[in-house]
């Protein structure tokens, strides 16, 4: 992507500018992003992937002042009619499910893949909403079909209501308000309370990304340095030969200690470790996704990655659903063009090793990628 482009998406801004001057910073209103907006998911579609296992939906409904919520799956029959008002149903990844959604979440990889997260699509009928609340994350609100008005602030008070099965703000205070139709959309940073309520039938698609909570990524990547640690040969053991005799038992040597702390040093001082573990924490497919493997391989004439593969890499390493790879020479190169446009020719395949050819080949027979007939 050319990050010096304007961008119709963008207002006309190039998404260098954006990323400068709104990225994290204030909300951008876009009237007519997309001109024309078709969604490529409509609302048969989208109920019946709420009703299957293994996706993430949930059914929100405000009902005579009152909040319910309901998780998936949810089939048809627990769907509210259509001429109820103040119902939602939501569903996250639908970019998982379907190449058109996929396809749509490319246009927004000016921002690093590994904040890039999915793309949820919520569905109201008059009325609906999830009420006033705030995300901890940047999001775009892509006007898909119908009106649905929006309501912004730069909350201060994020006290929440009690009792109820949503977080929703108790004092949201608006600041600004629109109404998006087709092909309008709305960049939020982070802590901007927003109330989104569809004027009639709407659809909005949701365009989120990752925001790693410290503490819940230093476990995610100690455990992954953890785990190779243990892997590590001729590991020296304990020994205290010079171990007095104790009269209190209890008390824990400050030599072990010395030891312990040495171990967890020196595993976290492996060169590229602590990278090596962050990469593939990040390519992780979450838990709900599986791959199919190919029924028969064919000649690679060009490669195309499974819309559900997450790749990324660094300047040591290449990672993929999890894995990782050292990676140098041509052969990096090749396999980090496959990780910023998702694809392969058959002219960068012929410029590949045997051994990459071969990687790839797997990573097709795994269901990862697919051979891509194309030139």
């Amino acid at each position: 992507m050319d990050i010096q482009q304007p961008l119709a998406l963008l207002g006309g801004l190039t998404p260098a500018q954006f990323m400068r001057t709104y990225w994290h910073k204030k909300p951008l209103l876009v009237r007519q992003a997309i001109p024309q907006f078709e969604p490529p998911v409509g609302r048969a579609d989208l109920f019946a992937l709420a009703g299957e296992e293994g996706v993430e939906s949930r059914v929100i409904q405000h009902k005579k002042g009152q909040w319910s919520l309901r998780h998936g799956p949810i089939p048809r029959r627990s769907i509210p009619p259509l001429k109820t008002p103040q119902w939602t149903v939501l569903v996250q990844g639908v970019d998982l499910h379907d190449d058109a959604t996929h396809a749509l979440l490319q246009q927004f990889r000016f921002v690093p893949e590994a904040r890039l997260d999915d793309l949820m699509i919520s569905y109201a009928t008059d009325g609906g909403g999830v009420g006033p609340h705030f995300d901890s994350y940047d999001v775009f609100l892509l006007q898909a079909h119908g009106r649905r008005r929006w309501r912004i602030g730069r909350q201060k008070d994020l006290s929440l209501r009690g009792g109820l099965p949503l977080k929703i703000l108790a004092n949201f205070v608006p600041e600004q308000e629109f109404v998006l139709e087709p092909g309008d959309m709305l960049y939020l940073p982070p802590g901007w309370a927003h109330d989104g309520i569809a004027e009639g039938e709407c659809m909005t698609y949701s365009i989120g990304f990752r925001s790693a909570n410290r503490a819940e990524l230093a476990r995610e990547v100690l455990m992954r340095v953890a785990d190779e640690a243990g892997d590590e040969e001729d590991s020296p053991i304990y020994r205290d030969p010079k171990q007095p005799a104790v009269d209190r038992p209890g008390d824990i040597p400050a030599q072990l200690q010395a030891f312990a702390r040495d171990a967890v040093q020196r595993a976290l001082a492996q060169p590229g470790g602590l990278e090596r573990s962050l990469g593939e924490c990040l390519t992780e497919p979450k838990s709900n996704v599986w791959f199919e493997p190919a029924e028969a391989m064919q000649m690679l004439e060009g490669v195309v990655l499974d819309r559900r593969t997450r790749m990324m890499y660094d300047d040591r390493h290449v990672f993929i659903n999890g894995d990782s790879y050292r990676a140098g020479g041509r052969d990096a190169t090749l396999m980090r063009r496959l990780a910023d446009q998702r694809f392969l020719t058959a002219a960068d395949l012929g410029r590949a090793s045997d051994d990459a050819l071969e990687l790839l080949s797997a990573w097709c027979e795994t269901g990862w990628a697919h051979p891509d007939p194309q030139p």
